[in-house]
């Protein structure tokens, strides 16, 4: 009996992981992320020490110090706990701003690749158009047009990353649609919307979700990058590109008022990356 391959799922002629073996690699990502997610929801638990509050008589005091573990910053303000705020908003704000691109990606590339013709060439002319500036300058250009603050992000992001989903979608789906499955629904009758959503959706969109763990990374990069540049989150709200920028003066001195907020975008960024290349393990899209 023949075996159809469906894109993305395993098939009984060539099985991608042994049954019933643990993905360690998606398991250890997700924990991680997890953990950095929970200490951040729980930061009043893990700390009393408000992220605001200066204290100038205790500026600049070592990891170690009684009453801050990470020392503080030259304002005086306890790191630990700044650092455990400005997780909060930039881990909020870099996965809320993800979804947005990812539903109008998703759906754009499903349409354009189904649909074809002239919709498709208006749609890729478009995606042509913002590929062909790089992502940080143009959300750069984007949040300085609109005026600094997290609705500027989050708008700016939309407007750029939904290129990526769409032309990842739209590929998977030229393949998808011209397997048996999808002929088969096709030839039945069945609405457009029951085989795109229903049908190509659930095969073509893992490739969409892995790139998401890598577009969250980039979109907390960007924000991080805005808020150095003092055009992300406004003060007196603590997040991690603000650390970086006042602590840089103070590297050779107090080198943990920067290096510790930068530390943790690289533990984000690790913990995503395991959860992507747990995802193409799960999926075997490798």
């Amino acid at each position: 009996m023949t075996t159809i391959a469906f894109p993305g799922r395993t098939t009984d002629a060539a099985p991608r992981r042994r049954a019933g073996s643990v993905n360690v690699t998606l398991i250890a990502g997700l924990t991680l992320f997890l953990l950095i997610a929970l200490a951040a929801i729980c930061a009043p638990l893990l700390t009393s020490a408000d992220p605001i509050a200066q204290d100038l008589l205790n500026a600049r005091l070592p990891p170690g110090s009684p009453g801050h573990l990470l020392g503080t910053d030259q304002l005086g303000r306890d790191v630990l706990s700044r650092l455990l705020y400005g997780g909060r908003t930039d881990l909020q704000v870099g996965v809320l701003a993800v979804v947005t691109p990812f539903v109008v990606g998703t759906v754009l590339g499903l349409l354009t690749g189904w649909i074809g013709g002239w919709f498709d060439l208006v749609v890729m002319r478009v995606v042509d158009v913002v590929v062909a500036f790089p992502f940080f300058v143009l959300v750069i250009a984007l949040v300085f047009a609109l005026g600094a603050g997290t609705g500027s992000i989050y708008v700016a992001i939309s407007m750029v990353g939904w290129v990526a989903y769409c032309r990842i979608v739209r590929g998977e789906v030229l393949r998808a649609k011209e397997q048996e499955y999808a002929l088969a629904a096709r030839a039945s009758g069945l609405p457009t919307w029951r085989i795109l959503f229903r049908h190509l959706l659930p095969n073509v969109v893992v490739q969409a979700v892995v790139y998401s763990m890598s577009d969250i990374v980039l979109t907390i990069l960007a924000i991080v990058t805005l808020s150095y540049l003092g055009l992300g989150v406004p003060p007196p709200t603590p997040d991690w590109g603000s650390m970086i920028q006042d602590g840089q003066q103070f590297l050779l001195t107090q080198w943990y008022i920067a290096t510790i907020p930068g530390l943790a975008v690289v533990l984000v960024g690790f913990a995503l990356a395991l959860v992507a290349d747990g995802l193409v393990e799960r999926f075997g899209q490798r």
